[in-house]
């Protein structure tokens, strides 16, 4: 009996660690826009999905790591490159910032698709809580 109530614990423990990993990687201060009218998207995440965030600045950033365009377009095009035939399909969700001028954002949209990338979502805020 005890050593299942060690499996148990372990497998809390490491629950509670992953989901506080997931969200400390995005950043706090990007006010989502709102989208009200919007269809829900509750969907199964692709493990491959590839977050960027624009900030109302422009600052781009993957992972809390602030990224250039340049260093954006190299990272885009090896991770491509390393997945091969499957590279191209890799899902991108853009978190733009509600302030963000929409330059910003196209710019990051162009880098996907210079990259090879077409499956590209944006994330937006279905109800908006007052």
């Amino acid at each position: 009996m005890t050593p299942m109530i060690d499996v148990v614990f372990q497998m809390i423990i490491f629950f509670v660690c992953t989901a506080q990993l997931e969200r400390e990687q995005f950043s706090e201060w990007i006010n989502l826009p709102d989208s009200p009218n919007a269809p829900e998207m509750a969907q199964e995440k692709d493990p491959r999905t590839i977050t960027i965030e624009v900030d109302e600045k422009g600052k781009i950033t993957i992972g809390r790591t602030p990224l250039s365009i340049s260093k954006l377009r190299k990272v885009l095009t090896k991770t491509v490159a390393d997945y091969g035939v499957y590279g191209p399909s890799i899902p991108i969700q853009i978190r733009g910032d509600a302030m963000s001028h929409h330059s910003n954002v196209r710019k990051v949209m162009d880098v996907c698709t210079e990259s090879g990338l077409y499956k590209i979502a944006f994330i937006a805020v279905k109800d908006s809580v007052e």
